[in-house]
């Protein structure tokens, strides 16, 4: 087995109510602008941990679910995910409850609706991010052929 390794740094200055951020991949593959009203309010074109975790929940799944797709001798044109990550600001702080994939199939071939319904569901317990992420949060998959 390969053992693989990415970062982020993120470069914060400030207090955590009126500081930000920029979290840089390791890669160079992105710079995103952070900060915490923008985490629990209106985002105003800066990221939060809680996107980062839904980006990285929906490129993960829509790996999966492909791979399954091909597993079982069906394609699919396009495929579309969505990862919603919901969370909680009360007094002991943020909790992170639960992430939603919403996924659209196009040019779906070898399957039909119901039997990719199932095939997404299984490619969810596939998706590494999923089986990390299961342990502390509600998973759904709610899938559709378009």
């Amino acid at each position: 087995m390969a053992t693989f390794e990415r970062h982020v740094d993120v470069e914060w200055k400030g207090s955590v109510t009126e500081g930000s951020g920029e979290a840089r991949a390791g890669t160079g593959a992105f710079k995103l602008p952070v900060s915490f009203p923008a985490r629990i309010g209106d985002p105003g074109g800066k990221t939060s941990p809680e996107e980062l975790m839904a980006a990285a929940h929906a490129a993960c799944y829509a790996m999966a679910l492909n791979g399954t797709l091909g597993r079982k001798g069906a394609t699919a044109d396009r495929t579309v995910v969505r990862a919603t990550i919901t969370a909680d600001k009360g007094d002991a702080g943020i909790k992170i409850g639960s992430s939603k994939l919403e996924v659209t199939a196009y040019g779906l071939k070898g399957l039909d609706a119901a039997q990719f319904a199932e095939v997404a569901k299984e490619a969810e317990g596939r998706c590494p991010v999923s089986n990390v992420y299961r342990g502390t949060m509600q998973i759904t998959v709610d899938a559709k052929v378009a």
